[in-house]
């Protein structure tokens, strides 16, 4: 796949799972930050690309970030708990929103798989989300989601048919404007005109209202701030 993306060149190294580098793209040097082998999301790999984004913003003013995506999501023990795992997954997310506001363009891909808080503080941190087609995108398993709502997992499923809310995979997070769009053909051309597009204001819920995948989203953003504060 890296040939796919990268026919201009790259020196993405794998350490850990986490991946780290350069590449051309249109003739254009971006800074590559991500993970592999389904990684969990822990303290340190979150320190790690954070600390990556911010070498970029040092050494690279408003250079492109890719940021490519493949974990099983937040890590499940005890220490990282007792850390603060939610912390440093804020940490990154601020990382990045300070690359954004400095003026680098933010892309990410979903390569392989993409679950849950390690997701949610990478992927869709970026300017735009975009997919390969045989990704695996999901916030919660629908088993999972039937447990914490008591609603039977029969109905979930059945909801999930019509509903992308409810409803994993790439395809239902491009309808609720989640991910940008799925990429099929040539990887390198659609990189870089997502490059070239990357739009810092987030439209994502303009897009998901337009695709029919987030009908209430802004309402309920509206009704929310019209609420008077206390």
């Amino acid at each position: 796949m890296a040939l796919q993306l990268f026919p201009q060149g790259h020196t993405i190294t794998e350490s850990a799972d986490f991946l780290s580098g350069t590449a051309e793209v249109g003739g254009v040097t971006i800074n590559v930050v991500g993970t592999t082998a389904h990684t969990p999301i822990g303290v340190e790999i979150a320190l790690r690309q954070a600390q990556a984004v911010l070498e970029t913003i040092r050494a690279f003013p408003q250079r492109p970030l890719l940021l490519m995506v493949d974990t099983q999501g937040q890590r499940l023990r005890h220490r990282d708990e007792m850390l603060g795992i939610n912390s440093y997954m804020a940490h990154l997310g601020k990382c990045l929103e300070l690359a954004r506001q400095l003026g680098h363009r933010i892309i990410a891909l979903v390569y392989d798989q993409a679950l849950s808080g390690g997701f949610i503080t990478s992927g869709m941190m970026a300017d735009a989300c975009y997919a390969l087609p045989a990704a695996t995108i999901r916030v919660m398993g629908l088993p999972a989601m039937a447990r914490i709502t008591k609603v039977p997992e029969e109905r979930i499923t059945e909801l999930a048919k019509d509903n992308p809310v409810f409803a994993p995979g790439p395809l239902n997070y491009e309808r609720m404007g989640g991910v940008e769009a799925v990429w099929e053909g040539h990887l390198a051309t659609q990189l870089q005109s997502a490059l070239a597009h990357a739009n810092p204001v987030d439209q994502r819920i303009a897009t998901g209202a337009t695709r029919g995948g987030r009908s209430m989203a802004q309402k309920v953003v509206n009704a929310v701030l019209s609420e008077p504060v206390s």
